[in-house]
């Protein structure tokens, strides 16, 4: 019988634990599980909104299957990885710990919760349909080879960090008011970013305009897998609305590609929303194709006094 372990914040030697099975996905799925935000809130033990769900089973000396909710600006969000030797069991433990998020979201006070699925399949739509759970955002992965060859108009400059953050700040949350994911970050958001591994200044490139931050093309770079070349990634791109009509909209990402191009990075790639329609047709025109897609399942769930057990089954 499967035992569930409820966790509001985890220990070093849990997030490894974690990790080892996060590491087992990806091995299998040639792409790390988790994005960006629940991921660096997992190694941060878990901030406010945070909650781990570990499945174990008995003869089995790692968790079968990990969940995690994390607490956005505006909403849940919320992914479930099985390891690889079991996920001929998905129709049973992915119903298990979808309702058990689904029920620690109500206890917090309720609202919007969102699914990520990576190539989503008939088996997560039904799972999600299950959960009372609707697609509600479907994003692309597009990729395109490098060097662009194609001219760059602006000039642009590396990032200086501790000098350029309230101004960034500005420009990216005027850029993405309306944005659940990139909208209304905080310094505090920014510097985790800035604190990992990845991050490099001179590929934050920068376009000033009669001395004002008018955009920015944000890149980052993934390592080689056995699936997957060096990617130099368009992280984040916007122009501030003041700047709109300009065409800024495409140089800056020619600015990013030109910057990893020089680095050696033969394969870029970058993440659209596939109802963003004018942003694919640029990005179509800039020579990328969809390689990928994700979905989100979203529901809205009513706050709610049940208590959340620390575990549930035999651990």
């Amino acid at each position: 019988m499967r035992c569930l372990e409820i966790k509001r914040q985890l220990g070093t030697d849990e997030i490894a634990t974690v990790n080892e099975l996060l590491d087992a996905a990806a091995r299998a799925d040639g792409r790390r599980p988790l994005s960006d935000h629940l991921y660096l809130d997992l190694a941060h033990g878990g901030q406010k909104g945070f909650a781990a769900f570990v499945a174990r089973e008995p003869g089995h000396a790692h968790p079968v299957a990990y969940a995690q909710v994390s607490r956005g600006n505006e909403s849940h969000a919320f992914e479930l990885v099985v390891h690889p030797h079991h996920r001929y069991e998905m129709a049973t433990i992915g119903p298990e710990l979808i309702d058990l998020a689904l029920t620690v979201v109500g206890s917090d006070g309720g609202g919007d919760v969102n699914w990520w699925v990576f190539e989503p399949t008939t088996m997560h739509q039904k799972l999600a349909a299950d959960a009372g759970l609707a697609q509600s955002r479907t994003l692309h992965q597009m990729r395109r080879s490098l060097p662009a060859e194609r001219p760059v108009t602006i000039e642009t400059r590396a990032f200086r960090p501790g000098t350029d953050d309230d101004a960034w700040l500005r420009v990216n949350n005027r850029a993405f008011a309306e944005h659940r994911e990139q909208g209304g970050w905080t310094l505090a958001t920014f510097g985790q970013r800035q604190r990992e591994p990845w991050f490099d200044a001179e590929g934050f490139r920068i376009l000033d305009i009669d001395g004002a931050m008018a955009g920015f093309c944000w890149t980052k770079v993934h390592e080689a897998t056995a699936d997957d070349p060096k990617l130099g990634e368009i992280y984040v791109i916007a122009v501030d609305p003041a700047f709109h009509g300009r065409g800024l909209g495409a140089q800056l990402p020619l600015a990013g590609l030109d910057h990893l191009a020089a680095q050696g990075i033969g394969t870029a790639m970058l993440y659209v929303d596939a109802d963003n329609v004018g942003a694919v047709t640029m990005y179509e025109r800039l020579g990328f194709a969809v390689h990928s897609t994700n979905a989100a399942f979203e529901a809205t769930v009513p706050a709610s006094d049940v208590p959340i057990p620390d575990q549930l089954g035999p651990c």
